[in-house]
């Protein structure tokens, strides 16, 4: 690599700094961290190994990483109100595999909420039993898991209780496991749980699109409804680096397994920078999580209450739209008029609005698939810590309604968008606020 390419390669950053200083982000699978949990992801800790458990590596050297890993383990115990917590685990994926690989045999049996309805690629299986398509799933591609999934109520887009209840006596899983991408309201965990306990099935639940919601009080409470076992990235709700973690509600077998499985399964470094993030954001969330998550629902209500009120259509409205950070849009009926799912995300994303296309479940039975299915998907976690409020929500809606419904030019929105960001450009609910999209 030549002095050019550094150049280019640092000229390229600055470039999408200078791009999301002046955007408004509305993937619901992302957020931003404080200036104390960027720097803590910046030192020393990234050159270093630490294989094993704290206490017990196999690298010298680890005398303050152990202490910080500690630190976050316990941080997380408080925060979540488990009894373990295993922080190793560099993604929420990860995380999975760590669950598959400590609740499931290989090749065994596994149901899970289905893909076209908001399940996650890491919970479905290697091929589509019905088409015989490939998808490659984690679940099924790496541990072998023969995945079935659970009955889903479209209508009212959380799963259905009855019909999952069939389902797991029929198919007799290893493991039932709750949690999607999709993820507007609290899965039954409780009932269903219950079922899958009558035929002896393994519970776990995956939490990394409302961990923080979870351990700020919100939405529901896994391991006390029936989960032994929780994982999740910390980079959604929960706002620090890109990692992830399994809790359980007490120390025991199934912890003994997930360490095991963790290391020397199936990591080695574990990238022990965004742990001390990790830790960081958890001191933040547990100072000022309950404001800052409360605010989030609240914006994602206010931000489907504006959405519906300029002639577009969240999910649910029956339900008030929504109990998480996530707002879904139908726009089939804007097929004709605007387009789909990617057509919509590419002309936000001209205005510095930024969104991603999402299936809705019944768009495979109307012959709609991922590359431009009939959703768009919104989350407000991030715009939620760069400061607004309800207020904020009516402003975007009618950036939306501009671009799609009245059809103006979206680089004729982009100005009043940079104009718009120029109030939120300072990361809150952290010890110190700092400039958001800083670059050094």
């Amino acid at each position: 690599m030549s002095k050019d390419d550094v150049t280019r390669i640092n000229a390229l950053i600055k470039q999408h700094h200078e791009f999301f200083g002046k955007a408004i982000p509305l993937i619901a699978s992302e957020n931003i961290m404080s200036k104390a949990a960027r720097l803590a992801c910046a030192c020393d800790f990234q050159h270093r190994y630490a294989e094993g458990w704290p206490g017990e590596r196999v690298y010298a050297g680890c005398e303050y990483l152990d202490q910080v890993e500690l630190i976050c383990a316990d941080l997380t115990k408080k925060y979540f109100r488990a009894g373990f917590a295993d922080v190793r685990p560099i993604s929420g994926v990860v995380a999975n595999l760590a669950i598959y690989t400590a609740m499931t045999t290989p090749k065994g049996k596994m149901m899970a909420m289905p893909i076209p309805s908001g399940g996650h690629i890491s919970h479905a299986p290697k091929v589509a039993k019905t088409t015989g398509n490939a998808i490659n799933g984690t679940a099924g591609a790496v541990r072998g898991l023969d995945v079935e999934y659970l009955a889903f109520d479209q209508k009212e887009m959380t799963l259905d209780v009855d019909g999952s209840a069939k389902r797991i006596r029929d198919f007799k899983p290893e493991l039932v496991l709750f949690g999607g991408s999709v993820f507007l309201f609290p899965h039954p965990v409780k009932e269903i749980s219950a079922v899958a306990k009558e035929v002896g099935a393994r519970v776990a639940y995956d939490g990394a699109h409302v961990a923080g919601l979870i351990g700020s009080g919100y939405f529901q409470d896994p391991l006390r409804e029936g989960a032994e076992a929780m994982s999740f990235s910390t980079h959604k709700t929960f706002p620090g680096p890109q990692h992830g973690c399994v809790i359980t509600e007490e120390e025991g077998e199934l912890s003994e397994k997930i360490k095991a499985a963790c290391f020397p399964s199936l990591l080695s470094n574990h990238h022990l920078h965004n742990v001390a993030g990790f830790a960081i954001t958890l001191a933040e969330m547990m100072e000022f999580g309950k404001e800052y998550h409360g605010q989030v629902i609240k914006n994602a209500k206010a931000l489907a209450m504006a959405l519906a009120a300029a002639g577009f259509k969240p999910l649910c409205e029956h339900k008030g739209y929504t109990a998480s950070h996530q707002v879904v849009l139908d726009i089939t009926g804007m097929q004709k008029t605007f387009g789909l799912g990617a057509d919509i995300e590419k002309a936000l994303e001209k205005a510095g609005i930024i969104v991603n296309r999402n299936l809705l479940p019944w768009d495979a039975k109307e012959g709609r698939i991922y590359k431009n299915p009939g959703g768009v998907r919104l989350g407000t976690s991030e715009v939620t810590r760069l400061g607004m409020k309800e207020s904020d929500m009516k402003v975007i809606a009618e950036f939306f309604k501009k671009i799609i419904i009245d059809k103006k030019d979206p680089k004729s929105i982009l100005p009043d968008v940079a104009e718009f960001m120029k109030s939120f450009s300072t990361v809150k609910y952290c010890f110190e606020e700092t400039k958001a999209f800083e670059w050094y």
